[in-house]
């Protein structure tokens, strides 16, 4: 055989190797960017008392620290995702990086109240843009099946990490640098994310066709979910009867309802109405939501359990984290396997591990117990945790054209921020329905009893969400 017919393979099994590495390198960053986003969820929390007296915040008023994050991620999920189909994937991921370093400084600058809570606002628009960009270009850029199963299971597990290193790096920043280094640290993230997106990231398709931004759609939904996030997290702080709160949900439910009708009638609407027809997108949207509300409320029960009731400090509570962070890492990859494997509803057996897990927990949750008396509860309900969180994403992207992924995942993402805003409002409602002025060890009995209660409902909460994964294809398509 002559060099030449020899060269051919060669310089094929080169390009394709050249191919593969830049992938990977791809999906390498856009892990790398779901870890800023899960870093900055709890990375805030650990400073908190630090922020409220550095700035002089009142009781009542620091809770905004976070408040403000959650509410404007939360309100702009749907327009993030619909400009990332509209404007480019790519080009809205990096304009989400600049809000997050940008919005990160000035947080990090911050002199009163008033800018660092703008300065967080900014950061929760910038996540709500980044989110749903960095899923939609998964989702476009990794075919359907096993190769857009594996990438996710990386992408989720980097969540899972950015969780656990948000609360060891809150803990370590703050009493070696001081708050403001919470902040800082995203600029340097954001950054470097930043210059390799220029570098990595395939440049956006040209589009085929010219499509008009519905700004009718964009601006209803925005401020209804805007406002409904608000109702819902400020509630129970307000006073389900305040005058805020209910003029907050009533104004929402107008916007929303608006938002509908103006959709119905849309020539090229922000969120196509038929995109409801894809059942698996609706049972991956159920599913999201359902899964926040009651998975994504443990670590704040685990949180109040560790520092309120057994006096551990935040470094501590952040290294007692490691274990379900790893159990969570671990079933996301099993998630993809079994999803490849089977069906993305038989993957969501992970729900039974996860009420299983859950239910454990409560024997841990007195104010007796130990911590090692809830590792088998966090280690069994984290690795369902992952399968379920896998599978969710996966359901939620099957069957959706490339120029809705965008959309798709902003719709995904809402209900899963939705269904946390619930969740929370709700367990911690009735865990706390006991407290009244009670203190000493009188309180930390009463808040562990009502601890148990909270893991029981988000138990129960799980088994119901099962039903929604019987709605899935019997195939992952």
């Amino acid at each position: 055989m002559s060099s030449l017919d020899q060269g051919a393979p060669l310089g094929a099994m080169a390009a394709q190797g050249t191919t593969s590495a830049k992938r990977g390198a791809t999906l390498a960053l856009l892990a790398f960017a779901q870890l800023i986003i899960a870093l900055d969820l709890n990375i805030v929390f650990v400073a908190l008392p630090e922020i409220g007296a550095g700035l002089g915040f009142s009781g009542q008023t620091l809770q905004w620290v976070v408040s403000a994050y959650t509410v404007f991620t939360g309100g702009f999920l749907l327009f993030g995702g619909r400009a990332a189909d509209l404007i480019g994937q790519r080009r809205v991921f990096i304009f989400a990086l600049w809000l997050y370093a940008l919005s990160s400084l000035v947080g990090g600058l911050a002199w009163s109240p008033q800018i660092i809570i703008a300065a967080r606002a900014v950061q929760g628009i910038g996540g709500a843009f980044l989110f749903p960009a960095t899923l939609s270009l998964i989702n476009r850029l990794f075919a359907e099946g096993p190769e857009r199963n594996r990438a996710l299971a990386v992408w989720g597990g980097a969540g899972a990490s950015g969780l656990t290193l948000g609360s060891l790096a809150g803990g370590f920043l703050t009493s070696a640098f001081g708050w403001p280094s919470v902040f800082y640290v995203n600029v340097l993230l954001a950054g470097i994310a930043i210059i390799a997106a220029f570098a990595i990231i395939p440049r956006d398709p040209k589009p085929h066709e010219h499509r008009s931004f519905d700004l009718p759609g964009a601006l209803t939904v925005t401020a209804g979910a805007t406002l409904l996030v608000f109702t819902l997290v400020q509630g129970p702080e307000y006073g389900w009867g305040s005058t805020a709160i209910i003029v907050s949900a009533a104004l929402a439910a107008f916007f929303l309802i608006a938002f509908t009708m103006i959709e119905a009638k849309s020539a090229d609407p922000l969120m196509p109405l038929r995109l409801f027809h894809n059942r698996s997108l609706v049972a991956g949207m159920t599913i999201t939501f359902l899964y926040m509300a009651t998975f994504g409320a443990l670590p704040y029960f685990l949180t109040v359990l560790l520092q309120n009731v057994h006096g551990f400090t935040a470094l501590q509570t952040g290294l007692a984290f490691l274990v379900p962070s790893v159990a969570i890492a671990t079933g996301t990859q099993a998630g993809e396997r079994l999803a490849t494997r089977f069906s993305t509803r038989s993957t969501l057996v992970g729900m039974i591990v996860g009420a299983v897990g859950t239910a454990l927990m409560v024997s841990g949750a007195t104010a007796e117990s130990s911590y090692l008396s809830l590792v088998p509860g966090l280690i069994v309900s984290g690795v369902g945790q992952g399968i379920v969180w896998t599978a969710m994403w996966i359901a939620a992207a099957s069957g959706v054209a490339h120029d809705q992924q965008g959309v798709a995942s902003g719709m995904a993402s809402t209900t899963l921020n939705v269904g946390n805003a619930v969740g929370m409002a709700v367990l911690i409602a009735i865990a706390n329905s006991q407290i009244g002025e009670l203190s000493g060890n009188a309180l930390k009995i009463a808040v562990a009893d009502g601890i148990q209660v909270a893991f029981w409902l988000a138990a129960a909460g799980i088994v119901v969400s099962l039903l929604a994964a019987m709605v899935l294809p019997a195939k992952a398509r």
